[in-house]
Formats: structure tokens, C-alpha cells, sequence
């Protein structure tokens, strides 16, 4: 398995502190799969850009699809704008995998969900008991990766140490991104309000 993977894993399973957005989801797998890739070596950062190294023989075909994905020519990419790039419509493209593979099934859901309007339920596979091992092990970048989406609040809200380094500033990087997400979020639910008083007018309703 995959960090992506067993991210995915733990967001379907774990409770959340606030609604899981997709587009969320999406830029901390995008983090996860630069963690494996970077550990992999098929990466390395350098002045917050990412060169590629060697291509590994990679199993999973959505990693193999992200070492694919890396820029390979200067000026490289920054950390940033991966995370936005490859992190479009991620969450999308990991959930058909899974389900595709049989480690998913949807049941209808009456109220919010952020996977359409069927809940994604977890089927009992191998993939699955390893993702649940390395949460309850407290593996640091999967807790990490989790608590950015504010999930497993009983074991996310001390955060373990990931020892400073390329990892590291990919976690950072992931932080940053979901703060900018929530922002622009909120900037429009400001604007779109603005517009409606307008739209409404002087002591309309």
C-alpha cells in the first residue's frame, strides 16, 4: 500500500472534526503520494522545487502515474504548485481506483456527504487492516497528513514529530495549501453574501 492509499483509508474510516471537502482531500493526497515518491528517491527538493531522480519501478498505478507526472525539465516545479496541479480532482480518481478494485461499495446517504450523494463504505481487505495498523501505530506522516484534514482528533491534536527535511517541508507545504483552500472559501462565501444583499436591495428579504 500507498500513503495516498492508506490516507484515503483513514478519512473513510476515522471521524472528522469538519466536513471533509474534496478538494481537500485531494491536495493532502497529492502531499502523501510526494512523501512516498520522495522516500522512493524518484524525487528530491531542492531550494523548495522538486527534481526528479531516477524512475523506480512503482506497483501502485496512481503513484506510478504521479513519478510520471513530475517536471522534468528547468525550471522545476515548486512543492505549491504541485500540490495544486496534481492535487485537481485527486480524490475523484483515487475513489474509482478503490472502487474498481473492489475495496468499496456506495450506500445511499440522506444529509451533507462529500462524495456525491452515496456513501462510500469500506470493504474488509488486507489494504485495509494494513492502513488501520499504521494509524493505531501512530505513523508519523500518516497523522500528520490526517490532522490537516482534522481527522482522529483524539489522537491528532499533538501531532508527532517528523523529523525536518524534504518530508517535512512537504507536510508544511500541504498545511499551507488547505489554509489558502479554506481562505478563498470563505472570500467567496463573503462575496457571494454581498452579492445577494445587493441583489435583494434596501430592506429587501
Amino acid at each position: 500500500m500507498t500513503t495516498p492509499r492508506d490516507l484515503l483509508i483513514v478519512a473513510l474510516d476515522e471521524k472528522s472534526s469538519r466536513p471533509l471537502e474534496r478538494g481537500d482531500l485531494s491536495l493532502a493526497l497529492a502531499g502523501a503520494e510526494l512523501t512516498d515518491l520522495l522516500n522512493a528517491q524518484a524525487v528530491t527538493l531542492d531550494g523548495g522545487h522538486l527534481v526528479p531522480g531516477y524512475r523506480p519501478t512503482i506497483a501502485d498505478r496512481l503513484l506510478d502515474e504521479a513519478a510520471g507526472a513530475l517536471v522534468d525539465r528547468t525550471p522545476y516545479e515548486s512543492v505549491d504548485d504541485w500540490l495544486w496541479r496534481r492535487g485537481r480532482d485527486l480524490s475523484t480518481a483515487y475513489l474509482a481506483a478503490f472502487e474498481e478494485e473492489g475495496q468499496l461499495t456506495r450506500q445511499r446517504r440522506h444529509g451533507r456527504w462529500p462524495f456525491g450523494g452515496s456513501e462510500m463504505v469500506l470493504a474488509d481487505t488486507a489494504a485495509r487492516r494494513a492502513a488501520t495498523d499504521r494509524w493505531a501505530a501512530e505513523e508519523p506522516v500518516l497523522v500528520s497528513l490526517a490532522a490537516s484534514l482534522g481527522i482522529g482528533d483524539e489522537r491528532t491534536d499533538s501531532r508527532p514529530d517528523v523529523p525536518e527535511g524534504a518530508v517535512a517541508a512537504v507536510l508544511g507545504a500541504v498545511d499551507d495549501a488547505l489554509r489558502q483552500l479554506e481562505f478563498e472559501r470563505q472570500r467567496r462565501a463573503l462575496d457571494q453574501a454581498a452579492f445577494d444583499n445587493v441583489w435583494r436591495g434596501p430592506g429587501g428579504d
